[in-house]
This record gives C-alpha cells, structure tokens and sequence, in this order.
C-alpha cells in the first residue's frame, strides 16, 4: 500500500507528539475542536493514559501485531456457501475514550446476533484494556484485515463492512492513537489505497467522526455505501470520557438496525433522530451523509434475502474498568464534538 506524504507528515507529528508527552507535556488531536464548540465543559479532563503491566513494553505490542491479526484471521469461519454472506470490520481508533471500545464491542454483536455475521467480525480496537486480548487499530492492522477477508470471502459475491469511530479533524484525517505507540493518521487516500488491489468489490462503509464526510469522494465507486456521522464541513457529537456511545453510533446502530436490516432505511431513520437531537440540544446540525449506487444496494439486497434478523440486541454500556497501571503517559483533552 502507498503510503501518502499526508499520512506520513502526520505520523512524524504525532510521534513528535508522543516524545512530549513522555516528559509530561500536554498534546492535542491533529484540528481537535475546543470543548467550547461542543457547548460542553464536563468532561473530565487532563486524565492520564495508563499502560497497563501486563501486556509488555510498547514495542512488544507493536511486534506482536502480525500474530495477533493472523490469529483473527485464522479464527474466523468459512463462508456459508449458497447465499451472500456479510463480513465487517470495527476499528475503534482513538485509545483515550472508551465510547469508541464500547461502539465497536456493541456492533460486533449486533452483527452476531441479529445478522448472521457469527464468525465473519474483525474488531480491531484502541484501548489499554484491550491490548491482552485485541488486535490494536492502525492502518498497518486494517490494512491486514483486508487482505486478510480478500482471501476468505467470495469477492464476487459478498460484502464488506468497515465500520470506523473516532475522532475527525477539520482537514479529515481520522485520529488514531494508544499513547505511546506511534500509530499514522489516517486520510481518505489511505482507505482508498487499502482496496485499489483488492478483489473485494462490494463494500460498505461506516465512519462515526467529525467531517467524515469528507472521505467519501475517495472512497466511492459503482459497488460501494459510504455513511458518514457528518458533512465534511460539520462536527459530530456524543464522544467524550463520560459517554458510553456516540450520538451516531446510538441512532444508526442501537436504534435504526434494530427496527430494519436495510442500512439505507437506517440511515434515513437515524439522519432523521439526529436531527432532532441537534435541534433540541441547539447544536449546529452534523448533517449525516450517504452514498450509494444501485449495484451495491442491490448486493446487500441478495445478504438480507439470504437469513432473518434475529431479535433487537440492546445497548447495555459495559462497567468502567481500571488498568493495573505501569506508567502514565502524557494528557490529552477531552472534547463531545468529534
């Protein structure tokens, strides 16, 4: 995969970044929005990340990744044949908030349970509670994933989902990060360059950030849905330390899949939620966005025909856990816009 000069600055930022913070100074997401713009100052704040003892040094994280993806990999089921089967990928990208964990953990098993996906979930996270047991979020990892699924499902037939939340900044670069691993930025390019060799056509996907919209010219073809939480020019709300998922998240998913299968139905209902809630809530409007073509829409047509939704799974956010800690490294501010 080419490696663009943006994601490439971005990674020199952060790393530099990461060396202030080992000596104790603050650092901000590339075009973080202030808490100011959220209307919100009640997050907790200046909190710091802690790395927990029992998952080894940084860098044996790090080497440790390969193995871990190709154990994902390895673990998940054969196709079923005879029907259009579904496979999805969750990356949870920013390590700091645990909204983005509990959003990937709660979409892996609506998709298990309500729509015949058991087996066919890659859940990439961010999160020091996670390190022990879950491949981390990078670009190197996604990357993985995808060539990883290539080789399992049949690109002629099946679907992808890749379903990412995180933070977004203004220039649309998704915000990854587990202090202190120095992870890359990810830029609409990066997504497109994951698939430009890929034999998986038909495609879904699913960003929850801020200005998300602004991956879909990169990312949109004949056989692809891009949903985005907002406009590329608009924030997106519901992230931040005390939420347990993201505005988005809880109407497209937790609300909207629960009443249909289709994804353009639910997108509709949750546009539809949103907007109410940013109108009461006197919020500018995130404003969400969909993509999509008659090829793809007729695919995921072929995957619902194929099984029954099962029962509504409800959202239940998990109980705030603490690491064992090792060592603090740097802080990082909070904010509810994305």
């Amino acid at each position: 995969m080419t490696r663009t000069p943006t994601r490439l600055f971005f990674a020199f930022s952060l790393a530099v970044a990461l060396s202030a913070a080992a000596v104790g100074t603050d650092t901000q997401r590339p075009d973080a929005p202030a808490v100011a713009q959220s209307g919100s100052g009640d997050d907790d704040t200046d909190q710091p990340v802690i790395w927990p003892a029992n998952v080894g040094s940084p860098e044996q994280v790090i080497y440790a990744q390969p193995q871990r993806m190709q154990d994902a990999i390895d673990k998940l089921a054969p196709r079923t044949p005879g029907k259009t089967n579904l496979y999805l990928i969750s990356f949870a990208g920013d390590g700091e908030e645990n909204v983005f964990r509990n959003e990937v953990e709660y979409v892996e098993k609506l998709f298990v349970e309500r729509f015949d996906a058991r087996g066919h979930v890659l859940t990439l996270v961010n999160n020091p509670n996670t390190l022990d047991r879950r491949p981390i979020a990078s670009l190197s990892n996604l990357e993985l994933a995808v060539d990883g699924l290539g080789k399992k499902l049949d690109p002629d037939d099946d679907v992808l989902m890749v379903f990412i939340t995180t933070h977004g900044s203004r220039a649309h670069e998704l915000y990854i990060s587990l202090d202190p691993l120095p992870l890359d930025q990810i830029v609409p390019e990066d997504l497109a360059d994951l698939f430009s060799d890929s034999p998986i056509k038909h495609r879904v996907f699913v960003i929850s950030a801020c200005y998300s919209g602004g991956f879909i010219d990169a990312l949109k073809n004949d056989d692809t849905m891009i949903i985005a939480a907002a406009r590329g020019d608009r924030a997106s709300f519901g992230c931040g330390t005390t939420s347990d998922i993201t505005d988005f998240g809880r109407a497209f998913f937790v609300d909207a899949l629960n009443r249909t299968a289709s994804f353009t139905d639910a997108f509709a209902d949750a546009k539809k939620e949103i907007d109410i809630w940013e109108t009461r809530d006197q919020q500018i409007h995130s404003l969400p966005q969909i993509a999509t073509t008659p090829s793809i829409e007729a695919s995921l047509k072929k995957w619902r025909d194929g099984f029954k939704p099962g029962p509504a799974v409800p959202f239940r956010a998990p109980p705030r856990e603490r690491n064992k800690p090792s060592r603090p490294v740097g802080n990082k501010s909070s904010t509810e816009a994305r």
